[in-house]
């Protein structure tokens, strides 16, 4: 009994994904008074090869879903939510940039990884501020995470991707 509740639990023991909740949901409890708008784009091919370019990532998809966050009529954030494998495993993480162009916040939402290799929030605060133009290699920008490479290198590419994403489908800062 006690192993068949062990091989039940172990899956659980060793990941961590917080409560399900919409992006929305996160999104309207960081920005209260704000209204959060849901945009599914699909890509065209010259938007794809611009975000590659950019990026120096290849996406996987030519559908992107955006939350826009607005108070009246003004954009004051936007959401983008990066769903990707780090080894064999899932992450979910939550991207949140300024109408500037620039990352306000990165918040794991889902990671199935052992816990050893999840991310310190302090560690994710390293990207607050930056911009499609700022470097954003592990090692020599971005301090690696001891024993989790393969988590730090996988956040560093797609923050690269995201902020592609936005500056080819919203502007760059207008």
């Amino acid at each position: 009994m006690i192993k068949i509740l062990l091989l039940l639990l172990f899956p659980l023991i060793f990941s961590y994904s917080k409560d399900i909740a919409k992006p929305e949901d996160i999104l309207k409890s960081i920005y209260p008074s704000a209204t959060v708008e849901v945009r599914d784009i699909v890509l065209s091919e010259k938007q794809v090869k611009e975000v590659e370019k950019l990026s120096r990532v290849k996406l996987n998809t030519r559908f992107v879903t955006f939350y826009i966050v607005k108070k009246g009529n003004k954009v004051i954030a936007y959401g983008y939510v990066d769903i990707h494998r780090v080894r064999t495993k899932p992450e979910a993480v939550l991207y949140v940039i300024s109408p500037e162009g620039k990352i306000e916040l990165i918040e794991i939402l889902a990671f199935h990884e052992p816990l050893e290799y999840l991310p310190p929030k302090n560690w994710l605060k390293l990207f607050q501020g930056k911009d499609i133009n700022a470097p954003l290699r592990v090692k020599k920008d971005i301090p690696n995470l001891t024993g989790a490479t393969l988590t730090a290198r996988a956040i560093a590419k797609n923050t690269r991707k995201v902020l592609a994403l936005w500056k080819v489908l919203f502007g760059g800062g207008k």
